[in-house]
Protein backbone atom coordinates (compact mmCIF):
# COMPACT_ATOMS: atom_id res chain seq x y z
CA UNK A 1 0.00 0.00 0.00
CA UNK A 2 1.20 3.52 -0.80
CA UNK A 3 1.94 5.62 2.24
CA UNK A 4 -0.73 7.73 3.90
CA UNK A 5 -0.03 10.21 6.69
CA UNK A 6 -0.87 7.47 9.20
CA UNK A 7 1.53 5.02 10.82
CA UNK A 8 0.71 1.60 12.28
CA UNK A 9 3.31 1.92 15.05
CA UNK A 10 1.82 5.23 16.20
CA UNK A 11 -1.68 3.76 16.02
CA UNK A 12 -0.61 0.90 18.29
CA UNK A 13 0.99 3.43 20.63
CA UNK A 14 -2.25 5.43 20.67
CA UNK A 15 -3.99 2.56 22.44
CA UNK A 16 -1.67 3.12 25.41
CA UNK A 17 -2.85 6.70 26.00
CA UNK A 18 -6.56 6.26 25.27
CA UNK A 19 -8.68 5.69 28.36
CA UNK A 20 -9.65 1.99 28.35
CA UNK A 21 -13.33 2.97 28.59
CA UNK A 22 -13.16 3.82 24.88
CA UNK A 23 -11.26 0.71 23.77
CA UNK A 24 -12.26 -2.83 22.83
CA UNK A 25 -15.85 -1.84 22.15
CA UNK A 26 -18.45 -4.53 21.45
CA UNK A 27 -18.23 -6.31 18.11
CA UNK A 28 -20.92 -8.88 17.48
CA UNK A 29 -22.93 -10.62 14.82
CA UNK A 30 -26.47 -9.21 14.71
CA UNK A 31 -28.47 -12.05 13.21
CA UNK A 32 -31.78 -10.26 13.74
CA UNK A 33 -30.83 -7.75 11.01
CA UNK A 34 -29.85 -10.33 8.47
CA UNK A 35 -33.19 -11.55 7.03
CA UNK A 36 -34.03 -8.00 5.97
CA UNK A 37 -30.55 -7.22 4.64
CA UNK A 38 -29.64 -10.48 2.95
CA UNK A 39 -26.11 -10.71 4.28
CA UNK A 40 -24.22 -11.48 7.47
CA UNK A 41 -23.96 -8.31 9.55
CA UNK A 42 -21.66 -7.55 12.46
CA UNK A 43 -21.88 -4.36 14.47
CA UNK A 44 -18.91 -2.49 15.90
CA UNK A 45 -20.57 -0.46 18.64
CA UNK A 46 -18.84 2.87 19.33
CA UNK A 47 -21.63 4.38 21.44
CA UNK A 48 -21.21 2.55 24.78
CA UNK A 49 -18.87 5.10 26.33
CA UNK A 50 -19.08 8.43 28.22
CA UNK A 51 -19.39 10.58 25.08
CA UNK A 52 -21.47 8.12 23.04
CA UNK A 53 -19.29 8.27 19.93
CA UNK A 54 -15.94 7.14 18.56
CA UNK A 55 -14.49 10.65 18.66
CA UNK A 56 -12.83 10.33 22.07
CA UNK A 57 -10.36 7.82 20.67
CA UNK A 58 -8.83 10.73 18.78
CA UNK A 59 -9.24 13.44 21.40
CA UNK A 60 -7.61 11.21 24.00
CA UNK A 61 -4.48 11.14 21.84
CA UNK A 62 -4.62 14.90 21.22
CA UNK A 63 -5.20 15.76 24.88
CA UNK A 64 -2.48 13.42 26.07
CA UNK A 65 0.09 15.10 23.83
CA UNK A 66 -1.03 18.59 24.83
CA UNK A 67 -0.99 17.75 28.52
CA UNK A 68 2.62 16.60 28.20
CA UNK A 69 4.05 19.13 25.77
CA UNK A 70 1.55 21.63 24.42
CA UNK A 71 -0.53 24.67 25.33
CA UNK A 72 -3.16 24.24 28.03
CA UNK A 73 -5.88 26.02 26.03
CA UNK A 74 -7.44 24.53 22.91
CA UNK A 75 -10.30 25.31 20.56
CA UNK A 76 -12.12 23.17 18.03
CA UNK A 77 -15.06 23.38 15.69
CA UNK A 78 -17.60 20.65 16.09
CA UNK A 79 -20.94 19.42 14.84
CA UNK A 80 -21.32 18.15 18.40
CA UNK A 81 -19.51 14.86 18.92
CA UNK A 82 -15.91 16.07 18.63
CA UNK A 83 -16.68 18.91 21.03
CA UNK A 84 -18.02 16.52 23.63
CA UNK A 85 -15.05 14.23 23.22
CA UNK A 86 -12.46 17.01 23.45
CA UNK A 87 -14.24 18.46 26.48
CA UNK A 88 -14.17 15.05 28.19
CA UNK A 89 -10.52 14.37 27.34
CA UNK A 90 -9.42 17.91 28.19
CA UNK A 91 -11.25 18.05 31.52
CA UNK A 92 -9.39 15.00 32.74
CA UNK A 93 -6.04 16.52 31.82
CA UNK A 94 -6.53 20.08 32.97
CA UNK A 95 -6.97 21.65 29.54
CA UNK A 96 -9.08 24.74 28.89
CA UNK A 97 -11.36 23.70 26.04
CA UNK A 98 -13.48 25.97 23.84
CA UNK A 99 -15.86 24.50 21.29
CA UNK A 100 -17.32 26.47 18.37
CA UNK A 101 -20.54 25.05 16.95
CA UNK A 102 -23.47 26.03 14.81
CA UNK A 103 -26.61 27.27 16.52
CA UNK A 104 -28.36 24.65 14.41
CA UNK A 105 -26.47 21.75 16.01
CA UNK A 106 -28.65 19.34 17.99
CA UNK A 107 -29.45 20.81 21.40
CA UNK A 108 -28.58 17.53 23.12
CA UNK A 109 -25.02 17.73 21.82
CA UNK A 110 -24.62 21.38 22.83
CA UNK A 111 -26.00 20.74 26.30
CA UNK A 112 -23.55 17.91 26.83
CA UNK A 113 -20.60 20.08 25.78
CA UNK A 114 -21.61 22.64 28.42
CA UNK A 115 -22.05 19.90 31.02
CA UNK A 116 -18.47 18.78 30.43
CA UNK A 117 -17.20 22.25 31.47
CA UNK A 118 -16.09 23.41 28.03
CA UNK A 119 -16.62 26.92 26.78
CA UNK A 120 -19.17 26.97 23.96
CA UNK A 121 -19.42 29.63 21.26
CA UNK A 122 -22.29 29.41 18.80
CA UNK A 123 -22.22 30.82 15.29
CA UNK A 124 -24.89 31.47 12.72
CA UNK A 125 -24.45 29.16 9.76
CA UNK A 126 -23.22 25.61 9.36
CA UNK A 127 -20.20 23.57 10.43
CA UNK A 128 -17.91 25.23 7.89
CA UNK A 129 -18.67 28.60 9.46
CA UNK A 130 -17.79 27.11 12.83
CA UNK A 131 -14.47 25.92 11.39
CA UNK A 132 -13.65 29.42 10.22
CA UNK A 133 -14.53 30.92 13.59
CA UNK A 134 -12.51 28.33 15.52
CA UNK A 135 -9.47 29.10 13.38
CA UNK A 136 -9.94 32.80 14.05
CA UNK A 137 -10.20 32.21 17.81
CA UNK A 138 -6.99 30.18 17.72
CA UNK A 139 -5.17 32.97 15.89
CA UNK A 140 -6.48 35.82 18.00
CA UNK A 141 -6.04 34.10 21.36
CA UNK A 142 -2.83 32.29 20.49
CA UNK A 143 -4.20 28.87 21.47
CA UNK A 144 -4.06 25.46 19.87
CA UNK A 145 -6.58 24.69 17.13
CA UNK A 146 -7.67 21.06 17.06
CA UNK A 147 -8.96 20.29 13.59
CA UNK A 148 -10.70 16.96 13.18
CA UNK A 149 -9.30 14.79 10.38
CA UNK A 150 -6.48 17.24 9.58
CA UNK A 151 -4.79 16.61 12.92
CA UNK A 152 -3.31 13.17 12.43
CA UNK A 153 -3.99 12.24 16.05
CA UNK A 154 -7.74 12.29 15.40
CA UNK A 155 -7.28 9.85 12.52
CA UNK A 156 -4.87 7.57 14.35
CA UNK A 157 -7.09 7.50 17.42
CA UNK A 158 -10.01 6.42 15.23
CA UNK A 159 -7.69 3.91 13.56
CA UNK A 160 -7.50 1.92 16.80
CA UNK A 161 -10.99 0.68 15.84
CA UNK A 162 -9.33 -0.90 12.83
CA UNK A 163 -6.86 -2.76 15.03
CA UNK A 164 -9.76 -4.25 16.96
CA UNK A 165 -11.55 -5.21 13.75
CA UNK A 166 -8.68 -7.04 12.10
CA UNK A 167 -8.08 -9.11 15.24
CA UNK A 168 -11.62 -10.49 15.13
CA UNK A 169 -12.57 -14.07 14.41
CA UNK A 170 -14.36 -15.05 12.25
CA UNK A 171 -13.09 -12.64 9.67
CA UNK A 172 -15.29 -10.35 7.57
CA UNK A 173 -14.94 -9.27 3.97
CA UNK A 174 -16.46 -5.76 3.91
CA UNK A 175 -16.43 -2.79 6.28
CA UNK A 176 -18.89 0.08 5.91
CA UNK A 177 -17.69 3.39 7.33
CA UNK A 178 -19.54 6.69 7.73
CA UNK A 179 -17.75 9.38 5.75
CA UNK A 180 -17.69 12.99 6.90
CA UNK A 181 -14.42 14.83 7.44
CA UNK A 182 -12.59 11.56 6.97
CA UNK A 183 -10.89 10.73 10.29
CA UNK A 184 -12.86 7.53 10.81
CA UNK A 185 -12.66 6.41 7.20
CA UNK A 186 -8.96 7.10 6.72
CA UNK A 187 -8.04 5.74 10.14
CA UNK A 188 -9.92 2.46 9.92
CA UNK A 189 -9.22 2.19 6.21
CA UNK A 190 -5.48 2.54 6.73
CA UNK A 191 -5.33 -0.28 9.26
CA UNK A 192 -7.58 -2.58 7.27
CA UNK A 193 -5.63 -2.10 4.05
CA UNK A 194 -2.31 -2.53 5.86
CA UNK A 195 -3.24 -5.63 7.88
CA UNK A 196 -6.21 -7.19 6.04
CA UNK A 197 -5.94 -5.92 2.45
CA UNK A 198 -8.49 -8.43 1.14
CA UNK A 199 -11.27 -6.63 3.05
CA UNK A 200 -13.25 -4.13 0.98
CA UNK A 201 -13.43 -0.64 2.54
CA UNK A 202 -16.61 1.17 1.55
CA UNK A 203 -17.32 4.71 2.73
CA UNK A 204 -20.90 5.95 2.98
CA UNK A 205 -22.15 9.53 2.86
CA UNK A 206 -25.58 11.16 2.56
CA UNK A 207 -26.70 12.26 -0.87
CA UNK A 208 -27.41 15.64 0.72
CA UNK A 209 -23.80 16.10 1.89
CA UNK A 210 -21.70 14.58 -0.91
CA UNK A 211 -18.54 16.71 -0.99
CA UNK A 212 -16.02 14.09 0.15
CA UNK A 213 -17.56 11.36 -1.99
CA UNK A 214 -17.51 13.57 -5.08
CA UNK A 215 -13.92 14.46 -4.23
CA UNK A 216 -12.96 10.79 -3.91
CA UNK A 217 -14.57 10.00 -7.25
CA UNK A 218 -12.88 12.89 -9.05
CA UNK A 219 -9.59 12.50 -7.16
CA UNK A 220 -9.54 16.20 -6.37
CA UNK A 221 -11.28 18.43 -3.85
CA UNK A 222 -14.89 19.22 -4.67
CA UNK A 223 -16.76 21.69 -2.45
CA UNK A 224 -20.48 22.30 -2.20
CA UNK A 225 -22.41 25.44 -1.39
CA UNK A 226 -24.74 23.81 1.12
CA UNK A 227 -25.82 20.53 2.69
CA UNK A 228 -29.26 19.04 3.17
CA UNK A 229 -29.26 15.99 5.44
CA UNK A 230 -30.38 14.88 8.88
CA UNK A 231 -26.92 13.33 9.34
CA UNK A 232 -25.40 16.45 10.87
CA UNK A 233 -22.25 14.63 11.98
CA UNK A 234 -21.07 14.13 8.40
CA UNK A 235 -22.42 17.30 6.81
CA UNK A 236 -19.22 18.99 5.69
CA UNK A 237 -18.88 21.07 2.53
CA UNK A 238 -15.12 21.58 2.16
CA UNK A 239 -12.92 18.48 2.19
CA UNK A 240 -9.37 18.83 3.49
CA UNK A 241 -6.87 18.03 0.70
CA UNK A 242 -4.49 16.02 2.90
CA UNK A 243 -7.36 13.91 4.21
CA UNK A 244 -8.67 13.29 0.70
CA UNK A 245 -5.20 12.13 -0.34
CA UNK A 246 -5.26 9.54 2.45
CA UNK A 247 -8.79 8.46 1.57
CA UNK A 248 -7.82 7.89 -2.06
CA UNK A 249 -5.25 5.35 -0.88
CA UNK A 250 -7.44 3.33 1.48
CA UNK A 251 -11.05 3.44 0.25
CA UNK A 252 -12.22 0.92 -2.33
CA UNK A 253 -15.48 2.75 -2.90
CA UNK A 254 -17.55 5.71 -1.71
CA UNK A 255 -21.31 5.64 -2.05
CA UNK A 256 -24.15 8.08 -1.46
CA UNK A 257 -27.43 7.15 0.21
CA UNK A 258 -30.80 8.84 0.40
CA UNK A 259 -32.40 10.28 3.53
CA UNK A 260 -35.20 7.71 3.48
CA UNK A 261 -32.61 4.94 3.62
CA UNK A 262 -30.86 6.57 6.59
CA UNK A 263 -34.16 6.76 8.47
CA UNK A 264 -34.97 3.17 7.57
CA UNK A 265 -31.55 2.15 8.86
CA UNK A 266 -32.13 3.95 12.15
CA UNK A 267 -35.48 2.22 12.50
CA UNK A 268 -33.95 -1.19 11.78
CA UNK A 269 -31.20 -0.68 14.34
CA UNK A 270 -33.86 0.19 16.89
CA UNK A 271 -36.27 -2.62 16.01
CA UNK A 272 -33.77 -5.43 15.42
CA UNK A 273 -30.72 -4.46 17.46
CA UNK A 274 -32.22 -2.37 20.27
CA UNK A 275 -29.94 0.54 19.38
CA UNK A 276 -30.84 4.22 19.42
CA UNK A 277 -28.41 5.84 16.99
CA UNK A 278 -27.87 9.17 15.32
CA UNK A 279 -28.30 9.34 11.54
CA UNK A 280 -24.58 9.10 10.76
CA UNK A 281 -24.42 5.77 12.57
CA UNK A 282 -27.07 4.27 10.28
CA UNK A 283 -25.24 5.03 7.04
CA UNK A 284 -23.82 1.52 6.74
CA UNK A 285 -27.24 -0.10 7.05
CA UNK A 286 -28.59 2.44 4.55
CA UNK A 287 -25.94 1.40 2.04
CA UNK A 288 -26.96 -2.25 2.29
CA UNK A 289 -30.64 -1.35 1.96
CA UNK A 290 -29.97 0.52 -1.27
CA UNK A 291 -27.90 -2.25 -2.88
CA UNK A 292 -28.80 -5.61 -1.37
CA UNK A 293 -27.48 -7.52 -4.39
CA UNK A 294 -24.01 -6.08 -3.92
CA UNK A 295 -23.75 -7.36 -0.36
CA UNK A 296 -25.61 -10.66 -0.74
CA UNK A 297 -23.61 -13.53 0.74
CA UNK A 298 -21.00 -11.28 2.32
CA UNK A 299 -20.05 -10.78 5.95
CA UNK A 300 -20.28 -7.03 6.49
CA UNK A 301 -19.13 -5.00 9.48
CA UNK A 302 -20.80 -1.64 10.01
CA UNK A 303 -19.39 0.83 12.51
CA UNK A 304 -22.16 2.32 14.64
CA UNK A 305 -20.30 5.53 15.31
CA UNK A 306 -22.57 7.70 17.50
CA UNK A 307 -25.80 7.94 19.46
CA UNK A 308 -26.00 11.62 20.35
CA UNK A 309 -29.38 12.33 18.86
CA UNK A 310 -32.09 14.87 19.58
CA UNK A 311 -34.86 12.80 21.16
CA UNK A 312 -37.75 14.71 19.61
CA UNK A 313 -36.24 14.56 16.14
CA UNK A 314 -35.43 10.89 16.57
CA UNK A 315 -39.03 10.10 17.47
CA UNK A 316 -40.25 11.95 14.39
CA UNK A 317 -37.90 10.00 12.16
CA UNK A 318 -38.49 6.51 13.49
CA UNK A 319 -42.24 7.01 13.87
CA UNK A 320 -42.60 8.17 10.26
CA UNK A 321 -44.71 5.88 8.02
CA UNK A 322 -42.78 2.88 6.77
CA UNK A 323 -43.61 3.86 3.20
CA UNK A 324 -41.02 6.65 3.49
CA UNK A 325 -38.22 4.09 3.72
CA UNK A 326 -36.83 1.76 1.01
Amino acid sequence: MQETRLDIARIRAARRVIDPVFLDTPLYRCEALEPSLGCAVSIKLETANPVRSFKARGTEVVASLLADHGPRAVVCASAGNLGQALAWSGRGRGLDVTVVASRCAPAAKLDRIRALDAGLELVDGDFEMARERAAAVARYDGIRLVEDSLDIETCEGAATIGLELVDTVPSFDTVLIALGGGALATGVGHVVKALAPEVEVICVQPLGAPAMTHSWRRRSVVTTDSTDTIADGVAGRRPIPAVLNDLLLVADDAVLVEEASIIAGMRMLLDHAGLVVEPSAALGIAAILEDRDRFAGRHVVTIVCGSNVDVDAYRRWVDAPLSQGP
